[in-house]
This record gives C-alpha cells, sequence and structure tokens, in this order.
C-alpha cells in the first residue's frame, strides 16, 4: 500500500479554485433546502439503490445488477417529477438576484393602511391572512381569487375578512398601493417539521414565501396571535410594531436590501 500523500496544490489554478467552491456552495444549498423535507428521504432511497447496485457488481449478483441497471435510465424523469417543487424554489430564488429597483410598495402610507387593520382584527381575533408582492410575481394565485384591484384601505381589508362574508376564506394579495384580489388559493408548505403543529393559514403564509419573496401576515382566528412569514420562515407571535416595522422593510426595495442587518432565525410554532 502506497504511503499517503498530500495532493499538488501548486497546479490548482483561480478559476479551478472558484470553480471548485460554486460546486460546493450549490451542494450545500441544496442540502440546506431539502433538508426536514420529504426530497430528503427520497435521496436516501437513492443512496440505498446505488449501494445495492455497487454490492451487486463487486458479489456478482447479476440478477439484482441487471434489475437496477434497467431502472436507472428512468431516473433522472423520476427525479424531476418527485423533485419538482424544490427545482421550483431554487429558480425562484436564483431569479431573486437582480440589480434593479425594489420594493412593490409604492407608498409608504399603504403600510399605515395595513397595520391598523392587522391590529384590529388580531383584537377581534378575526383570521386573517394578507400577502404583500415584491418582486416576484404573485399573478398564478391571483388569478385563483376574486379580482378586486381596489386601493388598499383599513375599512377595506378589514369588511374582506369579516366572519361570514364571502371572501373571508382565503388570502388577500397586495400589489403596490393595490388589493389585487380576495379569497386566494395558495400552497400549503409540505415541510413535515410544521405540518401538524401549524392550521391551514399558517401553512399557506408559509409556503407562498417559500417559493417568492413575498411577506405574508397572519392573524390566528383561535388565539388572535399575529405572525409573520418570511423566505419560508414562520415568525409567530408578533407584536404590531414588529409588523409595521417588517412592512416598512420590505417597501423599502433595495435600501432595505443594502442593510447588513442579519435577521434572527425563526422556527414554526404553533
Amino acid at each position: 500500500m502506497p504511503p499517503f500523500s498530500l495532493p499538488d496544490l501548486s497546479k490548482l489554478r483561480l478559476v479551478s479554485a472558484i470553480d471548485i467552491l460554486a460546486v460546493a456552495i450549490l451542494i450545500y444549498n441544496f442540502i440546506v433546502m431539502i433538508r426536514g423535507r420529504r426530497a430528503a428521504h427520497v435521496l436516501n432511497g437513492i443512496w440505498i439503490l446505488l449501494a445495492a447496485y455497487l454490492i451487486s457488481v463487486y458479489a456478482h449478483l447479476d440478477l439484482l445488477r441487471w434489475l437496477l441497471a434497467g431502472v436507472a435510465p428512468y431516473t433522472a424523469i423520476a427525479l424531476i417529477v418527485m423533485f419538482q417543487a424544490e427545482i421550483r424554489r431554487v429558480l425562484a430564488r436564483i431569479g431573486r438576484i437582480h440589480f434593479g429597483l425594489g420594493g412593490q410598495l409604492a407608498r409608504r402610507e399603504v403600510v399605515d393602511d395595513i397595520v391598523p387593520a392587522v391590529q384590529q382584527m388580531a383584537e377581534a381575533k378575526t383570521g386573517v391572512l394578507i400577502v404583500v408582492e415584491r418582486e416576484i410575481g404573485l399573478r398564478t394565485f391571483i388569478e385563483s381569487g376574486v379580482s378586486l384591484d381596489a386601493r388598499v384601505s383599513r375599512d377595506l381589508l378589514c369588511s374582506i375578512f369579516e366572519r361570514g362574508g364571502a371572501l373571508h376564506d382565503g388570502a388577500v394579495i397586495i400589489q403596490g398601493d393595490r388589493v389585487a384580489a380576495a379569497a386566494c388559493f395558495l400552497p400549503l408548505s409540505t415541510n413535515p417539521a410544521i405540518m401538524r403543529r401549524l392550521g391551514t393559514r399558517h401553512r399557506a403564509a408559509i409556503g407562498v414565501t417559500e417559493d417568492t419573496d413575498a411577506l405574508a401576515i397572519v392573524v390566528s382566528e383561535e388565539t388572535g396571535q399575529i405572525s409573520l412569514a418570511v423566505k419560508g420562515t414562520l415568525e409567530p407571535g408578533v407584536t404590531i410594531e414588529r409588523v409595521r416595522e417588517r412592512l416598512t422593510r420590505h417597501a423599502g426595495g433595495r435600501q432595505a436590501r443594502m442593510e447588513r442587518t442579519v435577521e434572527p432565525e425563526w422556527r414554526a410554532q404553533s
């Protein structure tokens, strides 16, 4: 057995180092993205099948090797089908990298309309789900609801979520200073870590922020507790001042992105 020797780093070029670093970043982000999701179990199954194939080759298990070799050509198609949600999420995150002027809330006054409405409905324990669009469009979800295209106002939001109203169920989506639609259907998060602990409204808030850069505001109908969802994470039990702060930052666009403040990581709680 030859003695262990260190690799010759003198031949490592800058381009090669950048190439290795880029691949490492992609692999790391992929692992972080699928951690705790169904995709992680699928990958475990793929590794087991790969290990079984290698064992069949070295142990001369011809029948098992033939069976696994016959399945291999269809693996790529199967992976695309099984990982379609994760692939869509990665592409959406890549699409968020831009250099234009951000901020879809055209006027800061919109924040002064949303915040009092959320506070009033939280005190009345009215179920609320408001989604504020940013750079990634939400037209797909807007088309699933009732089109309004009305200026954002406190009275309008409170009337939409009034108990027994025709538009009470579903989400309100805000584009700029307009209420684009109400009673919209949103994708539910399939993260197994939160599926059993959160209700449909909170799972929908997390689901829409997993694939987009939107901000979702949730008010629990049982407790009146206010929660915020951003980038697929839920910040539960926030104060109305925190809602105003996040909405203002969300409206700040480029200025908010240039801030060096690191946001705390929040775990979804019931």
